[in-house]
């Protein structure tokens, strides 16, 4: 006499939140909403934590970020690395934050301004610190990208060497010698202002 087995059941799919971020990102590209979810809760606080470095203000962060993931979901068909996402959406944010910080600088009150201002604060300072920086935002975008995502996150977002390597995925060695380049660029073109 055979014994009759059932056969095995299957594993049920893993819940979508425990799926890896290529996965997730394939299934946002198509279409699947709870996918792209799953990554806006898993990325969206390293995303607005750099967005607050960089532009000093939590409410205007969180305006970027969610600019960020709005603009990364009408670009999704268009990302080929699917494992990247991470970076992916770092760009974007990345991108948007200092479109945010230019865009504050062309807009800026001059009756914001004290006359009475100590000499550090006087009108004067403050338009040159204004030329500096805009002359170091147009040194910023003329490096290659590599460089000058590694200059924000060391310099603006205070990454270290390896956590810079980490959100890359790049050697730390690579990260050392594209921070070399890019602080000599920026030193080469900010000359003349120090």
């Amino acid at each position: 006499m055979t014994e009759h087995r059932d056969p095995a059941p299957h594993d049920p799919a893993p819940p979508i939140g425990d799926a890896d971020d290529r996965t997730l990102a394939g299934r946002a590209t198509d279409g699947d909403v709870r996918a792209f979810e799953v990554l806006v809760r898993r990325h969206g606080p390293l995303m607005r934590a750099y967005a607050t470095r960089v532009l000093g203000s939590n409410a205007e962060s969180d305006d970027v970020v969610q600019e960020a993931f709005i603009a990364a979901w009408r670009q999704l068909p268009d990302l080929e690395e699917l494992g990247g996402v991470k970076g992916w959406l770092m760009r974007i944010v990345s991108n948007k934050s200092i479109d945010r910080v230019r865009a504050r600088r062309n807009h800026l009150d001059v009756t914001e301004y004290d006359p009475e201002a100590p000499a550090a604060q006087s009108p004067a300072r403050v338009a040159e610190a204004h030329s500096a920086t805009d002359a170091l935002s147009a040194a910023l975008a003329g490096l290659p990208e590599g460089q000058r995502r590694c200059w924000l996150l060391k310099e603006v977002a205070g990454y270290s060497y390896d956590g810079i390597a980490a959100e890359l995925e790049i050697p730390v060695s690579t990260v050392r010698g594209l921070l070399a380049r890019a602080r000599k660029s920026l030193m080469q073109e900010m000359e003349a202002w120090r």
